[in-house]
């Protein structure tokens, strides 16, 4: 993953990772949040800080994986939230995930994020699910 953002960014205009959340519930039944996981990779390897509470998820959500594009981008919508965004106040934030599938989660918590006061935010996701027919 760290070989990915060298090869299409230059690393230093990012001044904080942000993982894309899990809500509470799944959390709890998963136990871990995969994503912060290679969040706090990313930030040993880059030395860029990383915050896994500024952008949470507020309600839980259909798991996507059963939804079409437009279901998904609809039940998604509004599920995130900002806490304590100052820290992202003119920020270039690189919003991190681990599949790309439709672009319904990542561009909705670009949307908050970017809300939140960020003056940029890229997204790098470790996969991009391909469909299969």
């Amino acid at each position: 993953m760290v070989e990915g953002l060298y090869r299409y960014w230059n690393p230093s205009p990012f001044h904080l990772l942000i993982p894309v959340p899990l809500h509470k519930k799944r959390l709890r039944k998963r136990g871990f949040n995969q994503v912060l996981l290679l969040v706090k990779e990313l930030s040993r390897r880059t030395g860029i800080p990383y915050q896994k509470r500024v952008l949470q998820k507020g309600r839980p959500t259909t798991p996507q994986v059963s939804l079409s594009g437009v279901e998904r981008e609809k039940g998604i919508r509004g599920s995130f939230q900002i806490i304590g965004g100052e820290e992202l106040e003119g920020k270039s934030i690189l919003l991190v995930d681990d599949v790309y599938t439709t672009g319904a989660t990542v561009n909705e918590c670009a949307k908050v994020v970017r809300a939140g006061g960020a003056e940029r935010v890229d997204v790098l996701t470790l996969a991009h699910a391909l469909k299969t027919t």
